[in-house]
Formats: C-alpha cells, structure tokens, sequence
C-alpha cells in the first residue's frame, strides 16, 4: 500500500512539474528566421534595438508602433526600408506581448543600437541549426539524414557479429 501511495504521489509531482515547465522546454530551431542570433533553443520574440520594434517567432510578425498603437505585420512599414534585419543587433525576448513594457527594453537594450557583432544562424556551421528550411545548409542536411536513414546509421546490422560463432562486433573470433 506504501508503495502505491509513493507511485501516485511521484505521477502527480511529475505531472505539476511538467505543467510548470513544458513551454520552456520546447524547441523551435527550425522556426526561427535564419537571421536570427545563435545560441537559442527557443525563441518567443525578438527585440529590435536598432528600431524599437519586436519579431514574433511563432506567428512571423513584427510589432512596432504606429502613431500610439502598436500593430503586428508581416511586413515592417517603408519608413525602416533602410533598416537592414540580417546585420542588426536581436534581443531574445521571452515575455507574451513584450511592447507592454517597452520603455523598460529601450531603456535596457539601447546600448545594442548599431551593434553588428551578433553571429546569425544562416552564418552558423552547428548542424543543430541545419533543420531550418532557410540555413544555407539545410538541403545538405535533409540528404544526410535520408542517407543516415536509408544506411541504418546507429543501428546494429549485425555486420560485426553472429550468435552462431562467427566474429562478435568486436571483430573478435567467437569459440
């Protein structure tokens, strides 16, 4: 019966704690655009020092002010067509409608205005990244894994060992 009690209570402790934290340990690699700073699993929003405006991974939409409401786009307006996305400084931002506390990110992250020393994922030669559809790799990749797939890598073939006595996967002659 103390046993049954110690199983039921560990259920529910795993079950609260993965409610807890199961959002943080998503992955969304594949999602985030290629100009994007390295280094980051997950990525909710990104902050736009350069033109205190944000980028919404999941939803692939900018949010920037306009005339005192902030408005989300897929596009950012012509008054940035000069802004260039790929060699600007991104702040990852975790936080659900992060424009709510705006003056609190310029205020924090202006030091990163014109800053153009952050490596993008389209530069970055982890294969982590590859999974991206845009990563100038990723073709590559997908033909790798269908090699890897096709050729059983990390699986055991048996080409190395035989439970009849032929050699063991160590190459070692079995008696």
């Amino acid at each position: 019966m103390r046993y049954i009690f110690l199983f039921i209570a560990a259920l529910f402790l795993m079950s609260t704690l993965h409610a807890q934290v199961g959002g943080s340990l998503s992955l969304n690699i594949g999602t985030q655009p290629v100009w994007g700073p390295t280094g980051y699993d997950h990525v909710e929003y990104y902050y736009l020092p350069d033109i205190d405006a944000y980028y919404n991974v999941p939803q692939h939409k900018f949010f920037y002010n306009e005339n005192g409401r902030w408005i989300g786009r897929s596009q950012l307006p012509g008054r940035y067509h000069s802004y260039d996305i790929n060699n600007s400084y991104k702040v990852v931002v975790d936080e659900r409608e992060p424009w709510r506390n705006d003056k609190m990110y310029v205020d924090k992250y202006s030091i990163y205005k014109g800053r153009h020393d952050q490596q993008m994922i389209r530069d970055s030669h982890e294969s982590k990244y590859f999974v991206n559809k845009n990563h100038p790799e990723h073709n590559n990749w997908v033909k790798q894994q269908k090699h890897d797939k096709n050729n059983g890598k990390g699986k055991d073939h048996g080409d190395n060992h035989d439970k009849n006595g032929g050699e063991n996967k160590h190459g070692d002659q079995k008696n």
